[in-house]
């Protein structure tokens, strides 16, 4: 198990120096980050002096290592825009972001899980298959056109629930659902799969054998196993919905680290970019880390992977 963890560690810092890698590349083939900086009205010498303000006069290769090592000791750099450091905006902002992923999280189980326990036990029906065809509709549908249907829908024609902030619970629920809607598609499928499985299984037929109700054989025994991979690819899933929280914050107005690289990106705050590329991505690295223990933890054949 120890050599599990420490080549899933070293697979882990490799990724995150990668993303360093690409999300530094990316901000300076953009173009000029001084002329950006300064705006189209400005002159050579406004330029100039700002890129020796922001060390933008030294060599790439300088600021990079100097960008990295700075990141390694929780510096993220500071803020164009707002004059501040960027971890306080991040660290500010990270409520919001951390309870919309959580809701999605929470809204993708609860709802996946009873659907694709319905359709395993109604495996080959008409039934099965719709459920299926579903699956596969939701997971090709924009997250974005269905938040701005959810949004017409509910919060303008109907008027039920807040379509942009937070000020209250009910303000996650419309982003919430967007949220869940990518990751219900995977869970659902994981689910009636594994509970296919368990319920063809030999214990199941011995289970009924002993007159157990179709209930106790079910919730009692099948789902218990079942759940299991289920419980491990939920960690990956929070990752995705957090590392696609730019698109849903910025469509229902919600004020987390996603907005914020949104803001961040229209109005060429290079370093918040850059931190917020980085945060997000080591967020959905631990957590793909910690499904891959999770997974190695309840099957041991695959600590030798």
């Amino acid at each position: 198990m120890l050599a599990f963890l420490l080549r899933r560690l070293l697979l882990a810092v490799l990724v995150t120096l990668t993303v360093l890698t690409v999300s530094f590349a990316l901000t300076r083939l953009s173009g000029d980050l001084a002329i950006a900086i300064a705006g189209p009205q400005a002159t050579q010498l406004d330029i100039e002096i700002i890129r020796k303000a922001y060390g933008l006069d030294r060599p790439v290769i300088v600021q990079f290592f100097d960008w990295v090592w700075s990141a390694a000791r929780g510096d993220l750099g500071r803020s164009y825009l707002y004059h501040e450091p960027v971890a306080n905006l991040i660290r500010a902002r990270l409520p919001v972001t951390m309870t919309l992923g959580l809701t999605g999280l929470l809204i993708a189980l609860s709802t996946a899980i009873p659907i694709g326990i319905f359709a395993a036990m109604r495996e080959g029906t008409v039934i099965d298959r719709a459920v299926m065809m579903v699956a596969v509709i939701g997971q090709a549908m924009p997250s974005f056109w269905l938040g701005l249907v959810l949004i017409i829908t509910f919060g303008l024609q109907l008027g039920w629930l807040p379509i942009s902030g937070v000020d209250s619970w009910d303000g996650y629920v419309l982003p919430g659902i967007v949220l869940a809607f990518s990751a219900i598609p995977a869970l659902m499928r994981l689910t009636r799969s594994g509970m296919v499985d368990a319920l063809a299984s030999d214990y199941i037929r011995t289970a009924r054998a002993k007159g157990l109700s179709r209930w106790s054989i079910v919730m009692k025994h099948a789902l218990r196993n079942a759940a299991m991979p289920v419980v491990a690819v939920a960690a990956v899933q929070l990752g995705f919905m957090l590392s696609g929280s730019i698109v849903i914050e910025s469509v229902f107005a919600l004020h987390g680290v996603g907005y914020l690289g949104w803001e961040s990106i229209s109005k060429n705050d290079f370093p918040v970019v850059q931190a917020v590329v980085l945060f997000l991505a080591v967020i959905y690295i631990l957590l793909t880390l910690l499904s891959d223990l999770l997974n190695a933890f309840l099957d041991p054949r695959l600590r030798t992977t």
